[in-house]
Parts: C-alpha cells; sequence; structure tokens
C-alpha cells in the first residue's frame, strides 16, 4: 500500500502540475521524494496538508492510492462502497 500511495501522491502532483519544490511549506523536497518512492507514509496531519497544496480532497487520494493498490477495483464501485460503510456507520451512531 506505501507504494500505491507513493504512484498515487506522484500522479497527482504531476496532474496538477505541482513540482515538489511547491510543497515547501508542507515538508521538505527530501520529504516529497521519499514519499514518492514508497519510503514513508504520511500521517494524516500531512496527508491533508499534501493533499491541499495539490488542491484534492484526502479521499481523493487515498481513493487513487486503493486504484493502485487493487488493480482488479474500478472508481464507482470504490465510492460505492465508501458511500455504503459511511451511511452505515452514521445509522449506527445516530
Amino acid at each position: 500500500m506505501r507504494q500505491a500511495f507513493a504512484n498515487a501522491l506522484k500522479t497527482a502532483r504531476k496532474a496538477h502540475e505541482k513540482t515538489q519544490e511547491d510543497f515547501s511549506s508542507v515538508s521538505s523536497r527530501t520529504y516529497m521524494s521519499t514519499l514518492e518512492r514508497g519510503k514513508k507514509s504520511p500521517t494524516l496531519d500531512k496527508l491533508n496538508a499534501l493533499s491541499q497544496t495539490i488542491g484534492i480532497t484526502p479521499l481523493s487520494l487515498l481513493t487513487l492510492a486503493h486504484l493502485y493498490f487493487d488493480k482488479k477495483s474500478d472508481l464507482n464501485s470504490i465510492l460505492d462502497q465508501v458511500r455504503m460503510e459511511v451511511n452505515h456507520i452514521r445509522e449506527k451512531v445516530s
């Protein structure tokens, strides 16, 4: 999963025409390189900051990582599953 996240981060960054240097307010270029090579995993706070810098939600970045991780899955089935799971949790606590 770490490598899938690395691929997702790099892909999203490039798709939004961001350089590793564009993340300097969030992390060092060295840390970005480490993340994009799958050597480290971000904390939740860092995931949020990375996503904001790219201009997407953390869920979008994690969904893209899941698509890289599970090559058999497709976006619609993932979104349907997330919708079902979140609705189930919300119903249980309401």
